[in-house]
């Protein structure tokens, strides 16, 4: 799945660490949503100038709800890679980031596919309707 991101794109370069790897000695499957949310988390702020600390001033976060992750090749200690996400849609009530987490030496897709995100009201932990200047500041 080559993501359709209809927004800007941003990348971020990781490097596997020690506790990344699993008994079979590659990366654990689970360290793939870190990898996504780390590189989300840096973008927000280095790309959008709406970090996450903005989103929480203004009583808001954001959940993961669902996430689709598809598995193409493992990534091993010291490998460098670059994790590129985009918006691909944005609602009044959540959005779909789009993934792609690429090994950099090989130029070859480790693994791609999206999380949905829910906005939420900090103080009720409940969905909350995203206000429209944040949907106009992730509509690069």
């Amino acid at each position: 799945m080559n993501a359709p991101f209809k927004y800007a794109t941003f990348e971020t370069e990781h490097r596997v660490r020690p506790d990344d790897i699993d008994m079979f000695q590659h990366v654990h499957n689970s360290k793939y949503f870190d990898y996504v949310l780390a590189a989300r988390y840096e973008q927000m702020d280095a790309h959008y100038g709406m970090s996450m600390e903005k989103f929480m001033e203004r009583g808001f976060g954001w959940v993961v709800r669902t996430a689709h992750v598809d598995y193409k090749r493992p990534l091993v200690m010291g490998d460098y890679f670059l994790v590129r996400t985009g918006i691909e849609t944005i609602d009044d009530k959540g959005c779909r980031v789009a993934f792609t987490i690429t090994n950099k030496a090989t130029k070859k897709v480790c693994c791609d596919g999206w999380f949905d995100y829910t906005m939420i009201d900090m103080k009720t932990g409940r969905g909350a309707k995203i206000p429209e200047d944040i949907i106009a500041h992730y509509g690069v």
